[in-house]
């Protein structure tokens, strides 16, 4: 007889034979007594570990009926045997289990045993045993609630932390290419893990892959950003900070090793042994590649596209804004365009995340300087010590060449001044909630506003994300569903991923419930990502005058309104009201219509009506905002509990 935690929950007999356990709930009570054998475990911690919130009337009853049919399957399978047994003690139960049939037992025993050895070589195969028990997602087919999932967890992280020492291990042996192989499998799996991608990156550089390195930070940092609005923490920037110097000592070995062959009056060939010493070259400048991928499910936008291509030619030095309200998608232009325009950077395309609009403070100008200098091949030890000796360095070294940079998500002109690029051929793409008029006024910056998604491409988003059969099979649903979203490219995703998690209500449940106002924003905030959040980011950064404001036109429900009609909302003096909408509409909150005329997007004004007296009366510590982390309401979770008889392998939020 073998109990299995890691993985499917599941009992098999001595020739390997799975024993069926029954409902999900079964499975959880023998999961949570396995996860402590021998140990006692009350009834109101597995009555917890049943139902997520208030358990019902009669949960304990349900509770012994579990235990009765386990007891009945152990005893019909001859458990005492084998030293198993599940016995009361007063409100708990034990479950006795011998430590080698249990496999979470085993592979702690393996673990341990690796750790003892001195030797790698000795090492790995132990690791590799302990690994190979595993088989599927921790407590696979247990139900979905908070005790389930954090001791789900809690078995994953002894998982990842062998895996860690895997790699570690190969590495020791010089085999970095199996670290990767480790590796990668699981960074995919576990894309928030910064300590699991750090290590990849890590293990990437030294097989000489730098830019693949630089691709997975960018892809973790993008998740980071859009789930969560948070920064990469230390380990996975350190691990970033030694990519780009692997990258710019790749680039100069390379540059020094064409020079050599040329000085020897060869192009290609290895480097005679016996030469005459060459004039040393000018100091050698990498070709950074630090774009992120292309992202995914990216549709329309060809106006836009053919714009940013018109505004970026001709001109020397062209500089683009590329602005827009929270969700509309414009990183996701940016790089689209990057991507699709490199060739025409032949000296090298270099990304930044600024974090203008993120749940930590701003990038500060010095240490994105130093990045940049990193990624163009200037080494730690020689990067100057000043501010103004960093920006002339960075200047100097973009002089002349054929350059893109991407600052994303900026916050202020001054921000992007000291970054702009010294050459007349490098091009600037800057993305930013903000207007940034300043730059216009001193750097003759264009402008390209981004607004919602036309119903077209609205509906191809939906199809690239769903699939083409679910959406043509609800047509009318999935045109309802852009409207109750109104073309917002982060809304449609949201309500997309909501739908793919939920394949039985189809779009037109969805729409069902979004249909309800006091419910719609909270449907459209799935786990960490939302458009309330999103929103939150935008408000958290507005003066007090113009967050009342934005408050108060939250009890407006016309398509359109006047200055005048504001200052009567807000109390105010026409003049004053003015001055705040233009704020608002800066930052992309509203839209300024026409002359002394605004509209509000109707998921901002929902928005605005959760914002509360106490948040917008300057009581507050500034840059701080209660709605910012927007928690859904209890009579509404953000994603549905699962019922009683739903199971850990059904679809899970992600």
């Amino acid at each position: 007889m073998e109990f299995r935690v890691l993985g499917a929950v599941a009992v098999t007999t001595r020739e390997g034979g799975p024993i069926a356990l029954g409902p999900a709930k079964r499975r959880s009570v023998l999961a949570m007594l396995l996860l402590r054998p021998g140990t006692a475990v009350a009834v109101d911690r597995l009555t917890r570990a049943l139902w997520d919130g208030q358990p019902p009337r009669h949960a304990r009853t349900v509770l012994q009926g579990h235990i009765s049919a386990l007891r009945a399957l152990l005893t019909a399978h001859d458990a005492s045997a084998h030293g198993v047994a599940l016995i009361t003690q007063g409100q708990a139960y034990v479950l006795r289990v011998p430590g080698p049939l249990l496999d979470s037992h085993r592979f702690d025993e393996l673990c341990r045993l690796a750790r003892t050895r001195r030797e790698p070589a000795q090492a790995v195969p132990l690791f590799r045993e302990a690994l190979a028990l595993w088989r599927g997602p921790a407590l696979d087919g247990t139900v979905c609630s908070p005790v389930m999932d954090a001791a789900a967890h809690a078995l994953d992280d002894l998982r990842l932390a062998a895996v860690k020492e895997l790699a570690a291990l190969h590495g020791q042996l010089g085999d970095h290419e199996a670290a990767v192989a480790v590796l990668r499998g699981e960074a995919a799996a576990h894309p928030l893990r910064e300590h699991l991608i750090a290590a990849l990156m890590g293990a990437l550089c030294r097989t000489g892959r730098p830019k693949e390195a630089l691709d997975w930070f960018h892809r973790t940092r993008g998740l980071l950003v859009e789930r969560s609005g948070a920064r990469p923490g230390q380990v996975l920037t350190e691990a970033h900070t030694a990519a780009l110097q692997e990258s710019g000592t790749t680039a100069r070995r390379k540059d020094r090793m064409t020079a050599l062959r040329h000085s020897c009056g060869t192009g290609t060939g290895p480097v005679p042994v016996t030469r005459t010493r060459a004039a040393r070259p000018p100091e050698p400048v990498a070709v950074p590649e630090s774009l992120p991928p292309r992202p995914r499910g990216f549709v329309g936008r060809e106006n836009e596209l053919m714009t940013l291509d018109a505004a970026t030619a001709g001109s020397p030095a062209p500089l683009v804004m590329i602005n827009g309200g929270a969700g509309t998608g414009k990183t996701a232009l940016a790089v689209q365009w990057s991507q699709l325009r490199r060739a025409r950077f032949p000296d090298g395309q270099l990304f930044v995340d600024l974090c203008g609009y993120s749940a930590g403070p701003a990038r500060d100008t010095t240490s994105v300087l130093r990045e940049l200098l990193l990624a163009l091949g200037v080494p730690a030890e020689a990067i100057p010590v000043t501010s103004g000796g960093i920006g002339a360095r960075y200047r100097a070294l973009t002089a002349g060449r054929r350059m893109l940079v991407v600052l994303d998500n900026a916050r202020s002109s001054r921000q992007v001044r000291p970054l702009l690029p010294g050459g007349e051929h490098c091009v600037t793409l800057v993305t930013s909630r903000e207007r940034l008029g300043g730059l216009v006024a001193s750097d003759a910056a264009r402008s390209l506003p981004l607004t919602t998604l036309p119903a077209g491409q609205s509906l191809a988003l939906l199809t690239v994300v769903l699939g083409e059969e679910l959406v043509e099979a609800e047509m009318e649903a999935a045109t309802r569903l852009v409207e109750l979203c109104g073309g917002l490219p982060l809304a449609l995703r949201v309500a997309a991923a909501r739908v793919a998690t939920r394949p039985r209500d189809g779009l037109a449940g969805l729409c069902a419930e979004l249909a309800c106002e006091q419910r719609r924003l909270d449907l459209l905030d799935f786990q960490d990502t939302g458009v309330a959040r999103a929103l939150g980011l935008t408000a958290r950064h507005l003066p007090g005058p113009a967050l009342h404001m934005l408050r108060v036109l939250g009890s407006h429900t016309g398509p359109t309104l006047g200055v005048r009609t504001a200052a009567a909302l807000a109390g105010c003096s026409p003049r004053r009201a003015a001055e705040t909408l233009d704020q608002l509409a800066a930052a992309h909150l509203i839209d300024h219509t026409g002359r002394d005329t605004y509209a509000v997007h109707h998921l901002v004004r929902l928005f605005a009506r959760t914002l509360t007296p106490e948040s917008t009366s300057g009581n507050t510590p500034k840059g701080r905002l209660p709605i910012h982390d927007h928690q859904p309401r209890p009579s509404s979770q953000s994603v549905p509990s699962p019922s009683p008889a739903s199971s850990r392998s059904a679809p899970r939020p992600v």
